[in-house]
């Protein structure tokens, strides 16, 4: 399934569907036209594991082209919010995970030039988390380099503690897209934090696509433009640690979660990473896109103290 969180207006609640083609079915709604229970945030949907995805299939496949008056909307009338509004826990961040971007990044970042021997680890907030089309926030008074990384995102299902890797793509419950932005002069003393958690500094959606569509994570294509020109064009075949690897990994020290976020890292093609070096600035537009999950495109606007009209070289 592919699943979203979405209002039918602006003052409505957030509500958990299923993406069919071009129509968002509601699936509380759906289970409640059948006697069933089924909650109304994806987080709650989640929680409940392998039963509700199957349960909420079997409906699905029950009605198909014949859904109960009420319970289906056109894409184009709803708005589409991130798949988790507002995650539980930080985001799990991966730095380093493409050879390409290992090499890049030690040329123009305070970076080793040498492939990590274990996954490197950071977090981002919750507050990061915004949702397709809404706004990446560029305050000038803090950052002049602001980056761009896409990146595939992994939603945990099931509660994970030192597990193997072999084991552990069992515990996913679906993938998604995270643009991991990057304020690349907000760097301190060689932690990641600061430049990666501020606010509205990770796009993410537009849907979860349950882990039983995509059989293996490692084959897929993964892009995002600039202002319609492509900066980054890879394939997650290409990560240094894979996703199971990075799993396991986590999971020998801290436990993950239902509705944990691992973002998986970023292919070469950043701003830090190109001659001259590129920044993105009010007025730009970032689109990402990643195979067979979705796009995602969030325009960059000025806020704060010291607003940026413009590109300021």
């Amino acid at each position: 399934m592919r699943l979203v969180t979405f209002r039918t207006d602006v003052s409505a609640s957030a509500k958990l569907g299923a993406l069919i083609e071009s129509r968002v079915i509601d699936l509380q709604a759906l289970a409640k036209h059948e006697g069933l229970e089924l909650p109304s945030s994806m987080l709650e949907f989640i929680d409940l594991g392998r039963p509700a995805v199957q349960a909420a299939s079997n409906l699905l496949s029950q009605y198909q082209n014949n859904l109960p008056v009420g319970v289906s909307y056109p894409v184009s009338n709803v708005k589409i919010l991130a798949p988790i509004p507002r995650p539980r826990k930080n985001i799990f961040g991966i730095g380093l995970n493409y050879i390409e971007h290992v090499a890049e990044s030690s040329k123009s970042l305070d970076t080793s030039k040498e492939l990590p021997k274990e996954p490197v680890i950071f977090s981002k907030p919750p507050t990061t988390v915004i949702g397709p089309g809404d706004a990446i926030e560029h305050d000038a008074a803090i950052t002049r380099q602001l980056d761009w990384e896409v990146e595939l995102a992994v939603v945990i299902g099931t509660a994970a503690k030192r597990i193997h890797s072999k084991d552990a793509l069992q515990y996913v419950f679906g993938y998604s897209l995270m643009i991991d932005m990057s304020a690349r002069d907000c760097r301190r003393a060689g932690q990641w934090i600061y430049s990666k958690g501020q606010d509205t500094y990770a796009p993410f959606g537009p849907v979860i696509v349950t882990a039983d569509e995509i059989d293996n994570p490692q084959s897929l294509n993964l892009s995002l433009k600039v202002n319609g020109v492509t900066k980054q064009s890879s394939n997650t075949k290409h990560m240094l640690f894979d996703v199971a690897t990075l799993i396991a990994d986590i999971s020998k020290g801290i436990t993950l979660e239902p509705g944990d976020i691992i973002a998986t890292g970023t292919p070469e093609g950043v701003g830090a990473g190109r001659v001259p070096q590129e920044w993105v600035w009010p007025g730009d537009i970032i689109e990402a896109e990643i195979e067979r999950i979705g796009y995602l495109r969030n325009p960059v606007v000025a806020v704060g103290n010291d607003p940026l009209a413009g590109r300021d070289h």
